[in-house]
């Protein structure tokens, strides 16, 4: 199944201490209404590994109750350890969602090797679609191309969210694209130029906000007007870096609450909400 265009990597609400299910509901319907075409609840931007296993399974099930069945939904479920995983993927073929966002093993920093058994392992243990999630700078390595290559082979595994950040690699990747497999970047400044080489969308946490922006982006590219497309691009460009600022997702759920999306803007430690300085930046730049 290809996967492409605008997918929205959820935030998690929490309102005193607990998830807040109503301002939950309320995102899912906003994002719908806006025309997405997917989404990833429980990734690094829903603050999963806060998330106790009762809560997460129970974000899963409200998720699919509030798309139902509407968009794909592909959950955030990564480690480094494979047993683990492996074992934490019999919960999640257990309800009906697409298929998994899986970051690449972190903190233990495997070689090449390891990196491709591991995911080798995880594809052969489940009939779920498989999009890698290559972010070194939070992994402490790189998934190189060729191990890309290699894994795209495999039967499951569907594609990749680019978190590199070496643009170089990433035109690499897209002009020797496997057959069948999705490029989507996650590297929301990179989302024009992505689209532009050749790449399938983004799954991206600042479309969050200016959603229907970003879709027209990617429609502008997809109908081959990337003219129109840069004249979106440029307002939504300058935005994208302040929501990053302060660590993901405090801006954003700052936004968020100030929009009226949800009720508050609370993160859960180690995370702490933004300072009054980037407060005072993000109003000015979003116009609140």
């Amino acid at each position: 199944m290809s996967v492409s265009g605008v997918f929205i990597p959820l935030v998690t609400p929490f309102k005193e201490g607990k998830i807040d299910y109503i301002s939950y509901k309320s995102l899912v319907d906003f994002y719908l209404n806006k025309g997405v075409h997917g989404f990833i609840p429980l990734g690094t931007t829903s603050e999963s590994h806060t998330l106790s296993e009762l809560e997460y399974e129970k974000v899963l099930e409200k998720t699919i109750e509030y798309t139902n069945g509407s968009v794909p939904i592909y959950v955030g479920l990564g480690g480094n350890n494979t047993k683990k995983v492996v074992e934490k993927l019999k919960i999640l073929e257990k309800y009906k969602i697409d298929g998994i966002l899986s970051v690449s093993p972190y903190y233990t920093r495997p070689d090449q090797r390891g990196i491709f058994q591991h995911f080798k392992s995880i594809s052969e243990a489940t009939f779920l679609d498989i999009i890698l999630y290559n972010i070194p700078y939070r992994t402490g390595r790189n998934v190189e191309n060729t191990t890309i290559q290699k894994l795209a082979e495999l039967k499951n595994i569907v594609g990749i969210k680019d978190s590199s950040g070496d643009i170089a690699q990433t035109i690499e990747l897209i002009l020797n694209k496997p057959k069948d497999f999705s490029i989507l970047t996650g590297e929301d400044a990179l989302f024009y130029t992505t689209l532009c080489l050749g790449g399938d969308g983004g799954i991206l946490a600042s479309a969050h906000i200016n959603t229907e922006c970003f879709i027209k982006v990617y429609n502008d590219i997809a109908s081959n007007n990337s003219k129109a497309a840069l004249e979106t691009w440029n307002k939504l460009y300058k935005f994208i870096p302040s929501l990053f600022e302060e660590p993901n997702p405090a801006p954003l759920k700052y936004c968020l609450k100030r929009l009226g999306l949800i009720d508050s803007s609370e993160v859960r430690l180690p995370l702490v909400e933004i300072t009054e300085k980037l407060q005072k930046k993000l109003d000015t730049i979003i116009g609140f």
